[in-house]
């Protein structure tokens, strides 16, 4: 059997084909083009629900509220691991983890071969900080990467009387500081 090659007349209302054709305009801009002259010989009829539309004015709710800041040095560390990159550096290094003041914004920058280095990585941080500071660290703040959650390393905050906090998964706002410094990083070191 031949298949039948019919041309099929779809049934699409003309308003929303010229909404479609005029960039998802909405139905006052079609009203106002009829009374004009340019389509004057169309039927305005009710606009029908545009799923595009609705999506593209779809918004997630906005971090407006600013957290508290720290009111010392130490008392809020941020941090957070960035690679693998996408060239090594020398040593061969792929990965590194910032750690960021929150009182005095003061960066610390550590490069990593591997990212389960980060708990390593940490120690030293916090070393040569409280040292050179003669403080301690109170409140370490990360996202939910694996490489904080591991029972040593909670273990070892716990001990050493550091509060653990995670920003929600797929928050990036809760983590802005990091997540900030380290998009300054990548683009200064040409990664991105």
């Amino acid at each position: 059997m031949e298949p039948n090659h019919k041309r099929v007349k779809l049934s699409i209302d003309e308003t929303y084909l010229w909404h479609l054709r005029l960039g998802h305009i909405n139905l006052n801009r079609i009203k106002r083009l009829v009374s004009d002259g340019p389509l004057s010989d169309l039927k305005v009829d009710d606009l029908p629900t545009c799923e595009s539309c609705l999506e593209g004015k779809m918004t997630k709710r906005s971090f407006s509220t600013k957290g508290a800041r720290a009111t010392e040095c130490l008392g809020l560390i941020h941090t957070d691991v960035c690679g693998p990159m996408s060239i090594q550096a020398r040593g061969g290094y792929e990965y590194f983890i910032t750690f960021i003041d929150d009182y005095s914004r003061f960066g610390y920058v550590y490069l990593m071969r591997h990212k389960s280095d980060a708990f390593d990585m940490f120690k030293a941080f916090k070393a040569e900080v409280e040292n050179q500071l003669e403080k301690h660290i109170k409140i370490l703040r990360s996202n939910h990467g694996g490489e904080y959650l591991s029972g040593e390393f909670q273990q070892y905050l716990i001990d050493n009387g550091i509060v653990s906090q995670f920003s929600a998964p797929g928050t990036p706002q809760q983590n802005g500081v990091s997540e900030r410094r380290n998009r300054t990083l990548w683009i200064w070191l040409g990664l991105c």
